[in-house]
């Protein structure tokens, strides 16, 4: 009874002391399941987090590799030249080559855009100087308006040029979409696919195409080369993944103190209506 008396009156002097939380039903299976369920879904937010952090790990030795590749001296396309297994260590790269373009063996990139107006790119052979292998070049951008074959030979560059520009990689294409052997040559086509092209073309190409560069011409020269853009910049990743552990960091604070709140409003009922 003393002992009744003397936590009443303690509790009557200082109202606001900190009284502990009661126990919320931990056995109550409502409780457990909600709680599985908010762990599972904290679980699913912070692994998307640490995917968005390993996107930006991959991004990061992406643009490494472009740095790498650009900062290197420029490749020298020769007959002779021995080109690595794997040719993607060769994307990007600057190139030099000398021969003289095979005009009559010309085709056309279909559906390509500058500044919103259509096009296509002019994709010619360049036969290397003996005379032994071509490399196809992708020589730039000219507008719908000279798409016609017929009119091509005003964008010729006769005689042997030397032709600096990017190394690409084919674009091959599944067969259903691009045959492999055409019955006759074609010329409008939708990717560069070295392997397709090559089955029409009298001499060997080089598994590998250029994107010539547009140093040395003027603004208004068609055809107009399109150099290869680099996004070196880390992207979007590392907010992704900052926006992933906020949301749950959130869900996780949001739920304690769901459960806080639910335990003191229980605070005085009877057990039954738990």
């Amino acid at each position: 009874m003393l002992k009744a008396n003397r936590e009443l009156t303690e509790s009557s002097a200082h109202p606001h002391r900190w009284k502990p939380i009661p126990a919320l039903g931990l056995f109550d299976r409502h409780v457990w399941w909600s709680t599985l369920l908010v762990l599972a879904a904290i679980a699913v937010l912070v692994r998307l987090g640490f995917w968005q952090l390993a996107r930006l790990e991959q991004r990061r030795t992406r643009n490494a590799q472009i740095a790498h590749q650009l900062a290197l001296p420029p490749v020298a396309l020769t007959p002779g030249l021995s080109l690595p297994g794997n040719l993607a260590q060769l994307k990007n790269r600057r190139v030099v080559a000398q021969g003289e373009f095979d005009f009559s063996q010309q085709v056309a990139l279909l559906y390509q855009n500058r500044q919103g107006a259509p096009g296509l790119h002019l994709i010619a052979p360049l036969v290397l100087a003996d005379g032994s292998a071509a490399v196809l070049v992708d020589r730039g951008w000219i507008p719908q308006a000279a798409a016609a074959p017929d009119q091509w030979p005003q964008f010729d560059e006769p005689g042997p040029a030397p032709i600096t520009g990017f190394i690409q990689l084919s674009q091959t294409l599944p067969a259903a979409e691009e045959p492999r052997t055409p019955h006759t040559p074609r010329i409008e086509w939708y990717r560069v696919d070295i392997p397709a092209i090559q089955a029409q073309l009298p001499y060997k190409l080089l598994p590998v195409y250029i994107l010539q560069s547009a140093a040395g011409q003027n603004s208004d020269d068609l055809p107009y080369r399109i150099e290869p853009e680099f996004d070196l910049s880390d992207g979007p990743h590392l907010g992704y993944a900052g926006q992933w552990f906020l949301f749950a960091l959130i869900l996780g604070v949001g739920y304690v103190y769901y459960l806080v709140k639910a335990a003191r409003a229980m605070v005085g009922k009877p057990r039954e209506e738990r």
